[in-house]
Protein backbone atom coordinates (compact mmCIF):
# COMPACT_ATOMS: atom_id res chain seq x y z
CA UNK A 1 0.00 0.00 0.00
CA UNK A 2 1.53 3.61 -0.91
CA UNK A 3 0.80 5.84 2.19
CA UNK A 4 1.12 8.97 0.34
CA UNK A 5 -1.66 7.58 -2.37
CA UNK A 6 -3.86 6.78 1.21
CA UNK A 7 -3.40 10.41 2.53
CA UNK A 8 -4.03 11.98 -0.65
CA UNK A 9 -7.31 9.47 -0.54
CA UNK A 10 -8.19 11.10 2.89
CA UNK A 11 -7.34 14.84 1.50
CA UNK A 12 -10.07 14.30 -1.71
CA UNK A 13 -12.53 12.92 0.73
CA UNK A 14 -11.67 16.17 3.15
CA UNK A 15 -12.38 18.45 -0.18
CA UNK A 16 -15.41 16.85 -1.52
CA UNK A 17 -16.99 17.06 1.85
CA UNK A 18 -15.67 20.77 3.37
CA UNK A 19 -19.07 21.76 4.81
CA UNK A 20 -19.65 18.60 6.71
CA UNK A 21 -16.11 19.28 8.24
CA UNK A 22 -16.80 23.07 8.46
CA UNK A 23 -19.50 22.26 11.00
CA UNK A 24 -18.04 19.70 13.07
CA UNK A 25 -14.82 22.32 13.31
CA UNK A 26 -15.43 22.44 17.08
CA UNK A 27 -14.85 18.78 17.94
CA UNK A 28 -12.43 17.52 15.84
CA UNK A 29 -10.22 16.76 19.21
CA UNK A 30 -10.12 12.76 18.23
CA UNK A 31 -13.94 12.67 19.65
CA UNK A 32 -15.17 13.28 16.57
CA UNK A 33 -14.20 10.78 13.73
CA UNK A 34 -15.52 9.65 10.97
CA UNK A 35 -17.94 7.09 11.52
CA UNK A 36 -17.70 3.15 10.15
CA UNK A 37 -18.74 3.01 6.71
CA UNK A 38 -19.32 6.42 6.67
CA UNK A 39 -18.30 8.43 3.18
CA UNK A 40 -15.23 9.07 4.22
CA UNK A 41 -13.96 5.87 5.05
CA UNK A 42 -15.70 4.33 1.59
CA UNK A 43 -14.12 7.09 -1.05
CA UNK A 44 -11.19 4.90 -2.06
CA UNK A 45 -9.90 6.59 -5.42
CA UNK A 46 -7.33 4.05 -4.86
CA UNK A 47 -9.49 1.21 -5.30
CA UNK A 48 -11.73 3.35 -7.82
CA UNK A 49 -8.47 3.58 -10.23
CA UNK A 50 -7.26 -0.17 -9.69
CA UNK A 51 -11.28 -1.23 -10.44
CA UNK A 52 -11.62 1.18 -13.70
CA UNK A 53 -8.04 -0.64 -14.59
CA UNK A 54 -9.75 -4.19 -14.83
CA UNK A 55 -12.74 -2.77 -16.62
CA UNK A 56 -10.70 -0.97 -18.88
CA UNK A 57 -8.51 -4.45 -19.29
CA UNK A 58 -11.40 -6.47 -19.57
CA UNK A 59 -13.56 -3.59 -22.68
CA UNK A 60 -10.33 -3.94 -24.58
CA UNK A 61 -9.71 -7.77 -24.65
CA UNK A 62 -14.04 -8.41 -25.24
CA UNK A 63 -13.13 -5.57 -28.43
CA UNK A 64 -10.12 -7.56 -29.83
CA UNK A 65 -12.05 -10.87 -29.34
CA UNK A 66 -14.44 -9.65 -31.14
CA UNK A 67 -12.39 -8.24 -33.88
CA UNK A 68 -10.50 -11.64 -34.54
CA UNK A 69 -14.05 -13.11 -34.95
CA UNK A 70 -15.21 -10.59 -37.36
CA UNK A 71 -11.93 -11.42 -39.22
CA UNK A 72 -11.83 -15.25 -38.98
CA UNK A 73 -15.51 -15.23 -40.01
CA UNK A 74 -14.61 -12.82 -43.47
CA UNK A 75 -11.53 -15.10 -44.21
CA UNK A 76 -14.27 -17.99 -44.18
CA UNK A 77 -16.95 -16.13 -46.51
CA UNK A 78 -14.40 -14.61 -48.72
CA UNK A 79 -15.50 -11.11 -47.03
CA UNK A 80 -12.08 -9.12 -48.81
CA UNK A 81 -13.53 -6.43 -49.91
CA UNK A 82 -16.72 -5.73 -52.56
CA UNK A 83 -14.09 -4.09 -55.41
CA UNK A 84 -11.79 -7.09 -55.24
CA UNK A 85 -14.10 -10.07 -55.64
CA UNK A 86 -16.15 -8.15 -58.33
CA UNK A 87 -12.37 -7.06 -59.84
CA UNK A 88 -11.48 -11.31 -59.39
CA UNK A 89 -15.16 -12.39 -60.84
CA UNK A 90 -15.36 -10.15 -63.97
CA UNK A 91 -11.72 -10.51 -64.92
CA UNK A 92 -12.29 -14.25 -65.10
CA UNK A 93 -15.29 -13.88 -66.65
CA UNK A 94 -13.17 -11.53 -69.56
CA UNK A 95 -10.38 -13.94 -69.59
CA UNK A 96 -13.33 -16.75 -70.45
CA UNK A 97 -14.70 -14.88 -73.06
CA UNK A 98 -11.15 -14.12 -74.54
CA UNK A 99 -10.67 -17.90 -74.86
CA UNK A 100 -13.99 -18.25 -76.81
CA UNK A 101 -13.20 -16.18 -79.15
CA UNK A 102 -9.69 -17.51 -79.80
CA UNK A 103 -10.98 -20.48 -80.69
CA UNK A 104 -13.67 -19.09 -82.61
CA UNK A 105 -11.87 -16.95 -84.55
CA UNK A 106 -9.37 -19.66 -85.23
CA UNK A 107 -12.33 -22.20 -86.41
CA UNK A 108 -13.14 -19.15 -88.69
CA UNK A 109 -9.63 -19.17 -89.54
CA UNK A 110 -9.43 -22.34 -90.77
CA UNK A 111 -12.42 -22.51 -92.12
CA UNK A 112 -11.29 -19.90 -94.86
CA UNK A 113 -8.14 -21.26 -95.41
CA UNK A 114 -9.66 -25.18 -96.44
CA UNK A 115 -12.39 -22.66 -98.71
CA UNK A 116 -8.84 -21.39 -100.15
CA UNK A 117 -7.29 -24.88 -100.61
CA UNK A 118 -10.21 -25.74 -102.35
CA UNK A 119 -10.52 -22.82 -104.72
CA UNK A 120 -6.97 -23.14 -105.61
CA UNK A 121 -7.36 -26.81 -106.47
CA UNK A 122 -10.43 -25.73 -108.91
CA UNK A 123 -8.80 -25.45 -112.06
CA UNK A 124 -12.29 -23.88 -113.48
CA UNK A 125 -11.44 -21.26 -110.04
CA UNK A 126 -10.67 -17.52 -111.61
CA UNK A 127 -8.44 -15.39 -110.52
CA UNK A 128 -11.45 -13.35 -108.62
CA UNK A 129 -12.40 -16.40 -106.98
CA UNK A 130 -9.15 -17.23 -105.61
CA UNK A 131 -8.38 -13.50 -105.13
CA UNK A 132 -11.65 -13.50 -102.78
CA UNK A 133 -10.93 -16.95 -100.72
CA UNK A 134 -7.32 -15.65 -100.05
CA UNK A 135 -8.85 -12.32 -98.44
CA UNK A 136 -11.28 -14.41 -96.53
CA UNK A 137 -8.02 -15.95 -94.73
CA UNK A 138 -6.40 -12.76 -94.48
CA UNK A 139 -8.71 -11.71 -92.57
CA UNK A 140 -9.91 -14.82 -90.54
CA UNK A 141 -6.18 -14.35 -89.55
CA UNK A 142 -6.11 -11.12 -88.29
CA UNK A 143 -9.45 -11.50 -86.00
CA UNK A 144 -7.67 -14.71 -84.65
CA UNK A 145 -4.09 -12.70 -84.20
CA UNK A 146 -6.96 -9.90 -82.30
CA UNK A 147 -8.54 -12.52 -80.32
CA UNK A 148 -5.14 -14.50 -79.24
CA UNK A 149 -3.84 -10.38 -77.80
CA UNK A 150 -7.36 -10.08 -76.20
CA UNK A 151 -6.80 -13.27 -74.57
CA UNK A 152 -3.28 -12.27 -73.68
CA UNK A 153 -4.67 -8.98 -71.66
CA UNK A 154 -7.49 -11.03 -70.16
CA UNK A 155 -5.07 -13.59 -68.85
CA UNK A 156 -3.28 -10.73 -67.25
CA UNK A 157 -5.99 -9.14 -65.88
CA UNK A 158 -7.26 -12.34 -64.41
CA UNK A 159 -3.33 -12.89 -63.06
CA UNK A 160 -3.64 -9.47 -61.01
CA UNK A 161 -6.91 -9.63 -59.68
CA UNK A 162 -6.26 -13.44 -58.49
CA UNK A 163 -3.22 -11.59 -56.72
CA UNK A 164 -5.15 -9.15 -55.35
CA UNK A 165 -7.52 -11.54 -53.78
CA UNK A 166 -4.98 -13.79 -52.52
CA UNK A 167 -3.41 -10.52 -50.83
CA UNK A 168 -6.63 -9.09 -49.22
CA UNK A 169 -7.13 -12.96 -47.69
CA UNK A 170 -3.22 -12.72 -46.72
CA UNK A 171 -4.03 -9.24 -44.97
CA UNK A 172 -7.18 -10.87 -42.81
CA UNK A 173 -5.43 -13.69 -42.19
CA UNK A 174 -1.89 -11.24 -41.05
CA UNK A 175 -4.41 -8.92 -39.33
CA UNK A 176 -6.04 -12.36 -37.36
CA UNK A 177 -2.45 -13.07 -36.02
CA UNK A 178 -1.65 -9.69 -35.31
CA UNK A 179 -4.89 -10.00 -33.34
CA UNK A 180 -4.24 -12.88 -31.15
CA UNK A 181 -0.75 -11.68 -30.52
CA UNK A 182 -2.64 -8.46 -28.83
CA UNK A 183 -5.27 -11.07 -27.28
CA UNK A 184 -2.58 -12.41 -25.40
CA UNK A 185 -1.46 -9.26 -24.00
CA UNK A 186 -4.45 -7.90 -23.30
CA UNK A 187 -4.83 -11.71 -21.36
CA UNK A 188 -1.78 -10.91 -19.50
CA UNK A 189 -2.81 -6.64 -18.27
CA UNK A 190 -6.02 -8.25 -17.60
CA UNK A 191 -4.61 -10.57 -15.29
CA UNK A 192 -1.96 -8.44 -13.70
CA UNK A 193 -4.83 -5.83 -13.44
CA UNK A 194 -6.97 -8.61 -11.48
CA UNK A 195 -4.11 -9.49 -9.35
CA UNK A 196 -3.32 -5.29 -8.19
CA UNK A 197 -6.69 -5.43 -7.63
CA UNK A 198 -6.90 -8.78 -5.54
CA UNK A 199 -3.85 -7.83 -3.51
CA UNK A 200 -5.09 -4.23 -2.65
CA UNK A 201 -8.21 -6.42 -1.64
CA UNK A 202 -6.69 -8.36 0.30
CA UNK A 203 -4.39 -6.06 2.06
CA UNK A 204 -7.15 -3.53 2.97
CA UNK A 205 -9.11 -6.59 4.21
CA UNK A 206 -6.43 -7.78 6.14
CA UNK A 207 -6.80 -4.93 8.75
CA UNK A 208 -10.34 -4.57 9.22
CA UNK A 209 -9.88 -8.23 11.23
CA UNK A 210 -7.90 -6.41 13.80
CA UNK A 211 -10.29 -5.35 16.86
CA UNK A 212 -11.36 -1.71 17.16
CA UNK A 213 -10.36 -0.04 20.19
CA UNK A 214 -8.14 -1.36 23.46
CA UNK A 215 -6.05 2.06 23.36
CA UNK A 216 -6.16 5.43 24.58
CA UNK A 217 -4.11 7.56 23.13
CA UNK A 218 -3.43 11.75 24.27
CA UNK A 219 -1.24 14.21 23.35
CA UNK A 220 0.07 17.81 25.13
CA UNK A 221 2.02 20.33 24.10
CA UNK A 222 2.85 24.05 23.56
CA UNK A 223 0.24 26.21 21.91
CA UNK A 224 2.64 27.38 19.42
CA UNK A 225 5.79 26.49 17.83
CA UNK A 226 7.87 28.87 16.52
CA UNK A 227 9.46 28.12 12.81
CA UNK A 228 13.00 27.16 13.02
CA UNK A 229 12.59 25.47 16.82
CA UNK A 230 11.44 22.32 18.29
CA UNK A 231 9.00 21.91 20.67
CA UNK A 232 8.10 18.90 22.52
CA UNK A 233 4.91 17.19 23.11
CA UNK A 234 4.14 13.97 25.84
CA UNK A 235 2.01 11.28 24.43
CA UNK A 236 1.05 8.49 26.42
CA UNK A 237 -0.78 5.62 25.55
CA UNK A 238 -2.76 3.80 27.73
CA UNK A 239 -4.38 0.06 27.53
CA UNK A 240 -8.03 0.16 28.32
CA UNK A 241 -8.38 -3.96 26.92
CA UNK A 242 -9.78 -6.47 28.95
CA UNK A 243 -6.18 -8.36 28.57
CA UNK A 244 -2.64 -7.95 28.68
CA UNK A 245 -1.05 -6.32 25.19
CA UNK A 246 2.16 -8.13 24.14
CA UNK A 247 3.61 -5.53 21.99
CA UNK A 248 2.25 -1.93 21.56
CA UNK A 249 2.92 0.64 18.90
CA UNK A 250 2.14 4.64 18.24
CA UNK A 251 2.12 5.73 14.41
CA UNK A 252 3.14 9.63 14.17
CA UNK A 253 1.72 12.12 11.22
CA UNK A 254 3.09 15.81 11.80
CA UNK A 255 2.58 18.90 8.81
CA UNK A 256 1.42 22.12 8.45
CA UNK A 257 -1.72 22.42 6.79
CA UNK A 258 -2.90 24.40 4.10
CA UNK A 259 -3.98 28.11 4.31
CA UNK A 260 -6.39 28.28 1.73
CA UNK A 261 -9.28 26.37 -0.39
CA UNK A 262 -7.10 26.63 -3.62
CA UNK A 263 -4.41 24.97 -2.31
CA UNK A 264 -5.83 22.39 -0.45
CA UNK A 265 -8.39 21.87 -3.61
CA UNK A 266 -5.20 21.81 -5.44
CA UNK A 267 -3.06 19.10 -3.37
CA UNK A 268 -2.24 15.95 -5.63
CA UNK A 269 -1.91 12.49 -4.97
CA UNK A 270 1.69 13.05 -5.00
CA UNK A 271 1.90 16.09 -3.39
CA UNK A 272 1.29 15.25 0.06
CA UNK A 273 4.44 16.50 0.99
CA UNK A 274 3.08 20.19 1.05
CA UNK A 275 1.89 19.14 4.40
CA UNK A 276 4.94 16.93 5.90
CA UNK A 277 7.53 18.90 4.23
CA UNK A 278 8.06 21.57 6.96
CA UNK A 279 7.99 19.67 10.12
CA UNK A 280 10.13 16.43 11.70
CA UNK A 281 9.45 14.58 14.56
CA UNK A 282 11.79 12.54 16.66
CA UNK A 283 10.56 10.15 19.83
CA UNK A 284 12.43 8.55 23.02
CA UNK A 285 11.11 7.24 25.86
CA UNK A 286 13.09 5.90 29.62
CA UNK A 287 13.44 2.90 27.76
CA UNK A 288 14.65 4.67 24.66
CA UNK A 289 16.28 7.48 25.56
CA UNK A 290 18.23 7.78 22.27
CA UNK A 291 16.02 10.39 20.07
CA UNK A 292 14.98 8.47 16.73
CA UNK A 293 13.52 10.02 14.24
CA UNK A 294 10.33 9.42 12.53
CA UNK A 295 9.89 9.16 8.72
CA UNK A 296 7.51 11.59 7.39
CA UNK A 297 4.66 9.65 6.26
CA UNK A 298 4.83 7.27 9.24
CA UNK A 299 6.17 4.21 8.28
CA UNK A 300 8.15 3.33 11.50
CA UNK A 301 6.32 3.89 14.62
CA UNK A 302 7.49 4.71 18.35
CA UNK A 303 7.78 1.51 20.16
CA UNK A 304 6.59 1.46 23.89
CA UNK A 305 6.59 -2.42 24.12
CA UNK A 306 4.06 -4.69 26.63
CA UNK A 307 1.33 -3.10 28.26
CA UNK A 308 -0.29 -4.56 31.11
CA UNK A 309 -4.04 -4.26 31.55
CA UNK A 310 -4.37 -1.03 32.60
CA UNK A 311 -0.81 0.10 32.47
CA UNK A 312 -0.21 3.08 30.57
CA UNK A 313 3.31 3.79 28.45
CA UNK A 314 4.61 7.38 27.73
CA UNK A 315 7.07 9.28 25.13
CA UNK A 316 8.48 12.43 24.17
CA UNK A 317 7.86 13.50 20.67
CA UNK A 318 10.55 16.51 19.91
CA UNK A 319 8.67 18.37 16.84
CA UNK A 320 11.20 20.78 14.71
CA UNK A 321 9.84 23.18 12.56
CA UNK A 322 11.88 24.17 9.41
CA UNK A 323 13.00 27.90 9.55
CA UNK A 324 11.65 28.87 6.19
CA UNK A 325 7.81 27.31 7.11
CA UNK A 326 4.72 29.80 6.70
CA UNK A 327 3.04 30.52 9.45
CA UNK A 328 -0.15 28.52 9.99
CA UNK A 329 -1.96 25.68 11.80
CA UNK A 330 0.20 22.68 12.46
CA UNK A 331 -0.75 19.52 13.64
CA UNK A 332 0.48 16.59 15.33
CA UNK A 333 -1.26 13.33 15.20
CA UNK A 334 -1.03 10.09 17.15
CA UNK A 335 -2.11 6.55 16.39
CA UNK A 336 -1.79 3.48 18.13
CA UNK A 337 -2.02 -0.50 17.59
CA UNK A 338 -1.28 -3.54 19.24
CA UNK A 339 -0.37 -6.97 18.95
CA UNK A 340 -1.13 -9.87 21.01
CA UNK A 341 -0.03 -13.52 22.02
CA UNK A 342 -2.51 -15.76 20.26
CA UNK A 343 -1.83 -13.39 16.86
CA UNK A 344 -4.48 -11.19 17.11
CA UNK A 345 -4.28 -6.92 17.12
CA UNK A 346 -5.99 -3.69 17.44
CA UNK A 347 -6.09 0.00 16.84
CA UNK A 348 -7.51 3.10 17.99
CA UNK A 349 -8.03 6.09 16.04
CA UNK A 350 -5.32 9.00 15.99
CA UNK A 351 -5.41 11.85 18.71
CA UNK A 352 -4.41 15.10 17.15
CA UNK A 353 -2.90 18.39 18.98
CA UNK A 354 -3.25 21.59 16.88
CA UNK A 355 -0.94 24.30 17.21
CA UNK A 356 -0.18 28.06 15.55
CA UNK A 357 3.38 27.84 13.68
CA UNK A 358 4.68 31.66 14.27
CA UNK A 359 7.19 32.94 11.78
CA UNK A 360 10.49 33.63 13.28
CA UNK A 361 10.76 37.41 13.97
CA UNK A 362 14.25 39.28 11.97
CA UNK A 363 17.32 39.32 13.76
CA UNK A 364 17.39 41.88 16.91
CA UNK A 365 13.96 42.27 17.53
CA UNK A 366 12.07 40.40 20.09
CA UNK A 367 9.70 37.53 19.50
CA UNK A 368 6.92 38.51 21.95
CA UNK A 369 5.68 34.88 23.74
CA UNK A 370 2.50 33.82 21.49
CA UNK A 371 -0.77 34.46 22.79
CA UNK A 372 -3.50 32.05 22.37
CA UNK A 373 -6.73 33.51 20.43
CA UNK A 374 -9.50 32.62 23.23
CA UNK A 375 -7.17 32.81 26.70
CA UNK A 376 -5.08 30.14 28.15
CA UNK A 377 -6.81 27.35 27.56
CA UNK A 378 -6.42 24.76 30.91
CA UNK A 379 -5.83 20.90 30.53
CA UNK A 380 -8.83 19.06 28.87
CA UNK A 381 -9.62 15.57 28.16
CA UNK A 382 -8.37 14.82 24.16
CA UNK A 383 -8.08 10.88 24.47
CA UNK A 384 -11.14 10.15 22.70
CA UNK A 385 -11.25 7.44 24.94
CA UNK A 386 -12.46 9.02 28.35
CA UNK A 387 -8.86 8.93 29.42
CA UNK A 388 -6.72 12.22 30.08
CA UNK A 389 -3.18 12.91 30.10
CA UNK A 390 -1.73 15.88 32.30
CA UNK A 391 1.98 15.74 31.34
CA UNK A 392 3.73 18.70 32.72
CA UNK A 393 5.86 20.79 29.88
CA UNK A 394 7.87 23.80 30.15
CA UNK A 395 7.28 26.93 28.02
CA UNK A 396 4.62 27.47 25.66
CA UNK A 397 0.44 26.53 26.05
CA UNK A 398 -0.96 23.55 25.65
CA UNK A 399 -1.49 22.93 22.18
CA UNK A 400 -5.59 23.23 20.53
CA UNK A 401 -7.25 19.42 20.84
CA UNK A 402 -10.48 20.50 18.80
CA UNK A 403 -10.76 23.04 16.07
CA UNK A 404 -11.93 26.12 17.96
CA UNK A 405 -10.47 29.60 17.16
CA UNK A 406 -7.21 28.32 16.82
CA UNK A 407 -8.29 27.56 13.26
CA UNK A 408 -10.04 29.46 10.25
CA UNK A 409 -13.08 28.05 8.91
CA UNK A 410 -10.75 26.72 5.77
CA UNK A 411 -7.96 25.41 8.17
CA UNK A 412 -10.39 23.31 9.57
CA UNK A 413 -11.79 21.76 6.78
CA UNK A 414 -7.94 21.21 6.36
CA UNK A 415 -7.73 19.74 9.50
CA UNK A 416 -10.43 17.29 8.97
CA UNK A 417 -8.12 16.18 6.50
CA UNK A 418 -5.07 15.39 8.12
CA UNK A 419 -7.25 13.74 10.98
CA UNK A 420 -8.36 11.65 8.22
CA UNK A 421 -4.80 11.31 6.62
CA UNK A 422 -3.58 10.31 10.10
CA UNK A 423 -5.74 7.36 10.60
CA UNK A 424 -5.00 6.22 7.03
CA UNK A 425 -1.34 5.87 7.68
CA UNK A 426 -2.36 3.73 11.13
CA UNK A 427 -4.81 2.22 8.47
CA UNK A 428 -1.82 1.55 5.69
CA UNK A 429 0.78 0.11 8.48
CA UNK A 430 -2.06 -2.25 10.02
CA UNK A 431 -2.90 -3.37 6.23
CA UNK A 432 0.63 -3.51 5.46
CA UNK A 433 1.82 -6.11 8.29
CA UNK A 434 -1.61 -8.10 7.95
CA UNK A 435 -0.62 -8.89 4.17
CA UNK A 436 2.61 -9.88 5.28
CA UNK A 437 1.60 -12.27 8.02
Amino acid sequence: MKIRRILATAVAAAVTTPVVFLSAAPAFAGTQKPAAGSSAEQDDPAHGRLVAAVERAEKKLKSLREQRERVLKDLDNDNIGKDVVEEEAAAKKALAEAETAVTDTAAALKAAQDALALVEADPEATPEAKELAAGLVTAAGTKAQEAAAARTAAAERRDKAVDAWHDARVALARKASVLADDIAKAEKALAAAEAALEKYEEEEGSWEECEDGGLAVSLTGPRSVTAGTSAVFSLTVENTAKKDLEAVHAYVFSGILPNSAKDLEELEEDDVEKIVRHTTVEWSSTAHPKWTKLPALGIDAVELGALSKGGKADAKLRLTVAKGAPAGVGVLSAAGEYDIEDGGCGYTEDEDAYFDVVKAKPAGKPVPEAKPSTGTPAPVDHTGQGGSSSVPLTGGQLAATGAGDALPGIGAAAGAAVVLGAGAVFAARRRKAGAGA
